[in-house]
């Protein structure tokens, strides 16, 4: 067409030039330019050359197709250029007509002339004139000559390279431009050029980075059948197989997660590597980096098969991989293995192949971003050496501290597999410390060191979750013990330990640091350490969570000290005095005098010592001391004391003189003081050696020797008016501190009237009070007053508490004292003054500790309250009743309530939360005086603290003693007796918050167990002696106790993963020394169910306040179940609302004993009625255990029983099967009836009834009563029922002998088997333990909802009722395994995919490699497709009269799958469609969408062919040809009709060809996008064969098909 079209313009004018000059004279458009292209490439081909036509050419291209091109790029939007579509037809014709020009311009060259002005135009512009010069430089470059333009060539090609690879974003098209077309141009022009570009690429000082690896994947691309030469190339030029970069780079692109046309592009250029070294033939090597190492790639004829078999199952891994879909990848894993089998040489055990290509696979999937993946490929590698040896490899150990390592960060990858039991550990952990233990024992000894201090470094070099680095920390610890790490590794382990402390999961956080104590004594060169570095690394611990005194931990550090402590590496300690450590001994003495003795160099400051220093030293000194009794454990006790003494004698010296001295540097006694407070609260032992610690009592009569000099020095100090500056403050609390640790070591070892404490008690008392009225005189206070007044009332606190907490300390008496008259008249919530602006200034000048005026005040206050707290709770007695007479208080603070608890509130606005303990616990003594007279005040207390509680459910210190305390007094038993009596606003309040705490449990975990235990130890603690009132709280609040029996949340997946973790560092019992030193709280939500069922075990069915609210309780929760089971009437197993009805009928089962025949008799329909509804497998068990037991107690239920199967089978359907399952078990219900016979009479006739529905499981459940039945009444004789013997029997004979279809017999015999019919006994198994683990266990409950017995034994808050069956030692239950007969046959057993073979075939998602740099489309979709490299067809598919989204998105995906140029649609808002974006899967974003409304459909389709465009219509008409024997022209446009009305016959008349599918079928036709995707996949096959022959059916021009009228 186009060589006629050309000829025909020849024709008409001899003169070529005004052809051209008319040509170029009119409007740019589409037809002109392509016209003038095809006229120029005639003229070429003609080889008219000669005359005035070369001078034509050269006008042509300088004055018209260079400037069209410029204008083209420049204005890419403006009005004049016309759609996309449009003006890239003009860009494609104006270059391929310059080309010609520049063939026929003749001398002098063009070409070159134009090169040189682009290249200056390139180097100068930025886009959009870089763009210019790009097409320019496109159209011209293959008529440059290698030999006469070789440097402008090699210019150029530079100038591209640089463009191509320019990270700064300078124009993303203009590098898709140079890569699709102008290095393809260049690389044509041959050697010269193509060197260049290779040099820019592979230079060894050329650039490098991430962000250049996406664009020289696409250089390489482009150019890959260049630098990759196949077999005969004249010229072959560089080989990029040669080149290490070239690997370096293609392996940088496979991993690359975030891009994944790199990873396309990468996975090409190895493909195309792989399959050019088959085809050449010669051997091949890029050399390692190393002299010793693997090569990169190489390549030998002789193992030709192995390399290919290798590269194969490689790129079939990396595609498959592409898929992101488990269930693919995981069949091709084996393959990996294949890989590593290749890959090391049998022979000499070295690689053969570098291993940074099986690394780029788990680089792969670590990225992935489906976890499961991630998952599968860090499971996968870790279990490398378990079955292979590998050689060392300084890549591999790079990947484990490098992208193992950030893998191993995702929490979730450590979660528990299906099936394994709680608490039994992470497998992933397992295999990590399997990994590590194996993988650091094959290391050679020169790496070993640094590979481990690079791998603890990295464990610092990011902010983990708990989870992991307790693994890893784990991991860490079980390496065998070598000397690896010096004084660096021990800096590292403690930013480690630092790490751990981010994490709000105390237990896992000390864990962590308890495995790195571990570490650090496996792993340390001693040699390499000193003793200061190790105690700097030992106080990174927090000793209260893991370095316990007397756990094993702490006894492994004493025995590792103890044989390295010759060894360690001797460090100058002790200033000027140059002492050198020459043993352990040596340095703790260096340690107590340096913290004893004041420098004097170092000046008097103001600022107390941060006593970190005092931290040491006492860690130390214990140690050592501890140490000293493992040297001798069988020697004499003196020995101990001899070594203690010697340390603390500088301490006990200093102290001996504090109450002689004044004198003494106040630096020192604060040192003295805060070591002394330390000693006494480390050396406390954790665990079995608590009672008969010696060196707790031999430090204990040494501070004792102390006490009287410590006793007058405290009160020098506090009485004394010495405390003078806000420093002085925190040395308050210092002398506080040791004031309270005196009285509780004097009480301790035996309190004795006129001891030094009890000698400066009263005087303590007495100078504060005096301060306190002093300052009170209505003077202006100095700082240094109010100071003293700060510290005055904490003393007076400090002292309260002490008489409180110590009985000894309290006076026999009640009579108010003096004090106690004091601090009832003081006035509370007295504020201070602010200081004086120059005091002020003072006050943020001193102290780095103290942190403001606000929090002077506030502790100033809180003491206030602590006094009154202890007031109030000494005098409760004296408070006044509501109705007793007003007399003249002489404590007012107690004989006024209300103004009291007004006070209170007042307090809580004014104090922070941390503060506002002793406020709650003068409420819990308030409250109950006056909940009757001032309720409304009552009920603000409650809803004021609660505020204050609950914002602070973050913070985690002060949260739990706020909320303790609050539960404390507003749920104190008195208050709620008292507002349920009264039912006003604070009943309702009290409710309110009620349910409020239990929907924090929810996010919360540990605030319900708080609140449950409190209110059932106070419901219980007065039973004994009060029978009658002992449930005088509980009974209106029955609703607590129900939220408490069916509590329990279903774990989010981070939840739940913590409660495991949790649960296997507890199973580790002493081992771990965290699950010592922290004392376990209680807060798992399992308790919660655990304290309400002993509660409920405790009630006593024959005490009447008991039965009442057990009676109360059973309704409710019955209606709780009716109200689960509305709510949905289909749920799933393990769901939420499975869980609440298990729980429901666990209780139901505890409270079944306490009830009588009239209750019983009231509920039974209930029970019946629960029956029927649908329920999972553990919830029919428990409902048929119930009636059960009920029918066995009160046989006279039967009758109602009998009534359960009268109803019709649509009725029932299969619920019947709760009540057959309950008459195999009519032994146990008719023991104790006298007439058994009619019993088993009416039970035959029923289950024979049922014999005959119509379903199966029915069927089989009534086969099995009527066994158990018939059975019975053969050993009892029933006559009445000879008749039916040959039926009943012959019936059951042949049950036992069925050889039906299916799983029928196979179901009999599980069915009978099952555990409920055979082992279980309703009876003899009642017992908390087959209620709450072994039946939940057997019925397929998760396994977070079993109730261990030893979780009962381990709750102490409430007592055991030891009449209540607990355990059954010999119940056959317990051996039993899990599994309902009615699921086992389907699927496969746990763990079979667990081994899987290497299969011979697997899925493979076709991802095409194609590259092709003629694309007709849209620029974005071009560049786009140049940077994906996919091949795309001439076939536009026209969708526009198609309607539903759904639809339209199939099309579009199987547009894009396929490589149409382009879909129409009737409208491009179709794209932003939900349904039609879950159709084509992204596929809008590679294929161009253009937009051709219904009514334009005829224009367009007239326009199209004009451009040679054959119109196929898919309809069935009376002309259509049959897709079988229709062959596709390669410029072909599909026109798909609407999916009602199909194409309209207007339409129809515009078509060339229509095209039907042949059926075979009834239906009339296909859906839409079916049939567009089968005449396309079609139109793709034809393409396809004819590129390899030309089909002699397609050589017909396609305008000879009939064409409909």
């Amino acid at each position: 067409m186009e060589w006629v079209l050309a000829e025909a313009l020849l024709a008409q004018s001899p003169d070529p030039r005004v052809l051209l000059g008319t040509l170029c004279g009119g409007e740019a458009s589409a037809e002109r330019v392509e016209t003038l292209r095809f006229l120029l490439q005639r003229l070429e081909d003609q080889g008219a050359g000669a005359g005035a036509l070369p001078e034509a050419a050269r006008e042509v291209a300088v004055e018209y197709l260079v400037p069209l091109l410029r204008g083209l790029r420049e204005r890419p939007g403006g009005s004049d250029a016309g759609p996309p579509c449009q003006r890239q037809r003009v860009l494609r014709a104006a270059g391929a007509a310059l080309r010609s020009c520049a063939r026929l311009a003749g001398p002098p060259p063009l070409a070159a002339a134009l090169a040189e002005d682009a290249l200056r135009e390139l180097q100068a512009a930025r886009a959009p004139g870089a763009l210019a010069a790009l097409e320019v430089l496109a159209a011209v470059g293959p008529c440059l000559r290698p030999r006469e333009d070789g440097l402008l060539l090699e210019r150029v090609a530079r100038a591209a390279v640089a463009l191509a690879l320019a990270g700064d974003g300078c124009s993303e098209d203009a590098a898709a431009l140079v890569a699709v077309r102008l290095l393809p141009a260049l690389g044509q022009c041959g050697g010269a050029a193509l060197r260049a570009v290779w040099d820019a690429l592979a230079a060894p000082d050329a650039p490098s980075g991430p962000g250049r690896i996406g664009p020289e994947l696409l250089v390489l691309s482009a150019l890959a059948e260049k630098l990759l030469p196949e077999p005969g190339a004249r010229d072959p030029g560089p080989d990029a197989r040669h080149c290490a970069r070239f690997w370096r780079t293609v392996q940088a692109g496979l991993g690359r997660a975030d891009d994944a046309l790199t990873r396309k592009r990468a996975r090409y250029l190895l493909q195309r590597a792989v399959e050019v070294s088959a085809e050449l033939g010669d051997d091949c090597t890029c050399g390692p980096q190393d002299a010793t190492g693997p090569s990169l790639f190489w390549w030998s004829e002789k193992k030709k098969d192995e390399l290919l078999k290798f590269w194969e199952n490689y790129i079939l891994i990396m595609e498959t991989l592409e898929g992101n879909q488990i269930h693919v990848i995981k069949p091709v894993l084996p393959k990996l293995n294949t890989l590593f089998e290749y890959a090391v040489s049998e022979e000499n055990g070295c690689w053969l192949f570098h291993p940074s290509w099986h690394m780029c696979i788990y680089k792969r999937m670590f990225e992935s971003e489906n976890k499961i993946l991630t998952k599968e490929g860090v499971t996968h590698f870790l279990e490398l050496y378990e079955t292979k040896s590998l050689p060392f490899s300084p890549e591999l150990s790079e990947f484990i501290v490098g992208p193992l390592m950030d893998a191993l960060s995702e929490s979730s990858l450590y979660s528990r597999s299906p099936g394994q039991l709680v608490g039994s550990g992470s497998p992933l952990g397992l295999k990590l410390q399997k990994f590590l233990v194996t993988y650091v024992s094959l290391l050679p000894e020169e790496v070993k060191s640094g590979f481990l201090l690079t791998f603890v470094q990295r464990m610092t070099s990011r902010h983990w979750c708990a989870v992991p680095i307790l693994f890893l920390s784990e991991a860490l610890a079980s390496v065998p013990r070598c000397k690896v790490l010096g004084v660096e590794g021990l800096l590292a382990l403690r930013d480690v330990v630092q790490c751990t402390m981010i994490t709000h999961q105390i237990l896992l956080r000390a864990s962590a640091q308890c495995y790195l104590l571990q570490t650090a004594m496996n792993l340390l060169d001693v040699e390499k350490v000193s003793l200061c570095d190790v105690s700097t690394f030992l106080m990174s611990l927090r000793q209260e969570e893991s370095l316990g005194r007397g756990t094993i931990l702490w006894t492994e550090l004493c025995d590792w000290l103890r044989v390295n402590e010759r060894y360690f590496r001797q460090s100058s300690i002790g200033g000027s005095d140059g002492l050198c450590e020459t043993s352990l001994n040596a340095y703790v003495k260096s340690l107590v005098h340096e913290c004893v003795q004041s420098p004097a160099w170092e000046r008097e400051s103001c600022s107390m010592p941060d006593g970190s220093e005092a931290r040491l030293t006492a860690l130390m000194v214990l140690l050592a001391v501890d140490v000293e009794g493992r040297k001798a454990q069988h020697s004499e006790k003196q020995r101990t004391q001899n070594v203690l003494r010697i340390f603390l004698d500088p301490l006990l010296d200093a102290l001996g003189k504090l109450g002689t001295n004044a004198y003494m540097p106040l630096l020192r006694t604060d040192r003295c003081l805060q070591l002394l407070v330390r000693l006494l609260h480390t050396c406390g032992p954790r665990g079995s050696r608590t009672q008969d610690d010696e060196v707790s009592a031999l430090l204990q009569d040494f501070v004792m020797t102390a006490s009287e000099s410590m006793a007058q020095f405290i009160l020098r100090r506090l009485a004394m008016n010495e405390l003078q500056s806000i420093a002085d403050l925190d040395r308050c609390q210092l002398y506080l501190m040791v004031f309270t640790e005196l009285t509780n070591l004097h009480v301790k070892m035996g309190w004795k009237r006129g001891n030094p404490i009890c000698r400066v008690i009263s005087p303590l008392q007495n100078t504060s009070i005096q301060h306190l009225q002093e300052s009170d005189n209505g003077q202006e206070l100095t700082l240094g007053d109010q100071v003293q007044r700060v510290v005055s009332m904490a003393t007076l606190a400090a002292v309260c508490e002490a008489i409180d907490q110590q009985p000894v300390l309290q006076p026999d008496s009640l009579d108010a004292g003096p004090v106690d008259r004091f601090l009832s008249a003081f006035p509370f919530n007295q504020m201070l003054q602010k200081p004086r602006c120059q005091e002020h200034s003072r006050v943020f000048e001193e102290s780095s500790s103290s942190q403001g005026w606000g929090k002077i005040v506030a502790q100033y206050i809180h003491s206030q309250w602590v006094c009154l707290s202890f007031l109030l709770r000494r005098y409760h007695t004296l408070i006044p009743a509501p109705e007793s007479g007003a007399l003249e208080p002489y404590l007012p603070a107690v004989q006024m309530p209300g103004h009291t608890l007004q006070s209170a509130l007042d307090a809580l606005a004014i104090l922070p939360a941390d503060r506002v303990l002793p406020v709650f616990r003068c409420m819990k003594v308030l409250v109950p005086k006056l909940l009757t007279s001032s309720e409304s005040l009552c009920t603000e207390s409650f809803d004021m603290a609660w505020k204050i509680t609950s914002s602070l459910s973050n913070t985690q210190l002060t949260f739990w003693p706020n909320f303790k305390a609050f539960v404390q007094f507003v749920f104190d038993n008195k208050v709620l007796t008292i507002a349920a009596k009264v039912k006003g606003q604070a009943y309702l309040k009290i409710k309110e918050i009620m349910y409020k705490v239990v929907e924090m449990s929810a996010i919360k975990t540990g605030v319900f167990n708080i609140l449950i235990s409190h209110c059932c130890r106070s419901w219980i603690v007065s039973a004994p002696s009060r029978p009658q009132r002992s449930l005088s709280g509980a009974q209106d609040y029955s609703e607590l106790v129900l939220e408490a029996c069916v509590f329990g949340p279903v774990f989010r997946r981070d939840q739940r993963l913590i409660q495991d973790v949790q649960a296997f560092i507890e199973n580790l019992g002493h081992n771990c020394a965290a699950n010592v030193v922290l004392e376990n709280s209680k807060r798992e939500d399992c308790y919660v169910r655990i304290c309400a069922i002993k509660f409920l075990c405790l009630l006593d069915g024959s005490n009447i306040p008991h039965k009442l609210f057990l009676e109360d309780l059973t309704l409710k929760l019955l209606d709780k179940d009716e109200l689960v089971s509305k709510s949905r009437t289909r749920y799933y197993e393990n769901s939420l609302q499975h869980r609440v009805k298990n729980r429901i009928w666990q209780t139901l089962l505890v409270l079944f004993p306490r009830f009588d025949q009239h209750f019983s008799n009231g509920i039974i329909d209930k029970i019946f009625q629960a029956g029927f509804t649908n329920n999972q497998a553990s919830i029919k068990y428990f409902i048929e255990w119930v009636i059960i037991l009920m029918l066995h107690k009160f046989p006279r239920l039967l009758p109602k029983f009998w009534d359960c199967f009268s109803f019709g089978e649509e009725r029932l359907k299969t619920s019947v099967c709760t009540f057959l399952s309950v008459l195999p078990h009519l032994d146990i219900i008719i023991e104790n009836i006298p007439e058994k016979k009619p019993v088993l009479k009416q039970a035959l006739i029923v289950t024979l009834q049922w014999c005959l529905s119509h379903n199966f499981s029915v069927r089989l459940y009534a086969l099995v009563a009527l066994k158990k039945v018939w059975h019975m009444c053969k050993a009892l004789c029933v006559e009445e029922c000879d008749a039916w013997t040959k039926v009943i029997e012959g019936s059951l004979s042949q049950a036992e002998s069925m050889h039906g279809a299916g799983n029928a017999k196979r179901n009999w015999q599980r069915i009978q088997e099952h555990f409920f019919f055979s082992a279980f006994h309703p009876l003899k198994d009642y017992c908390l333990e087959t209620i709450f683990h072994t039946l939940p266990r057997l019925s397929g409950v998760a396994e977070e909802e079993w109730l261990s017995l030893s979780k009962f034994v381990s709750f102490t808050d409430v007592p055991s009722d030891a009449a209540s069956p607990w355990y059954l030692p010999q119940s056959p239950l317990s051996v039993l395994s899990p599994g309902d007969w009615a699921q086992q046959d389907a699927g496969s057993h746990p763990g079979e995919e667990e081994d899987q073979p290497e299969w011979a075939d697997v899925q493979r998602k076709i991802i095409p490699c194609g590259l092709s740099a003629d694309v007709d489309l849209e620029p974005g979709f071009q560049h786009r497709a140049a940077r994906l490299g996919k091949s795309v067809s001439r076939l536009i598919v026209v969708a526009s009269l198609i309607d539903k989204p759904t639809n339209l998105g199939g099309l579009c995906r199987t547009c894009e799958v396929f490589g149409a140029a382009a879909l129409v649609v009737g409208s491009r808002q179709c794209a932003s469609d939900r349904q039609f974006l879950h159709l084509s899967v992204s596929a809008e974003q590679w294929l161009p969408l253009v937009e051709v409304k219904p009514a334009q459909l005829t224009h367009y389709l007239q326009q199209k062919k004009a451009e040679g465009y054959t119109i196929i219509g898919v309809e069935q008409t009376a002309r259509s040809s049959s897709l079988a024997h229709f062959c596709f022209p390669e410029k072909s446009l599909l026109l798909l009709g609407n999916e009602r009305e199909g194409i309209p016959a207007s339409l129809i008349q515009q078509l060339d060809v229509c095209v039907e599918i042949p059926q075979q079928g009834v239906i009339r036709s296909l859906n839409v996008h079916v049939s567009g995707a089968l005449l396309i996949w079609e139109y793709t096959r034809q393409q396809l064969r004819q590129r390899a022959t030309p089909h002699p059916e397609c050589l017909a021009s396609p305008r000879s098909s009939e064409v409909p009228g």
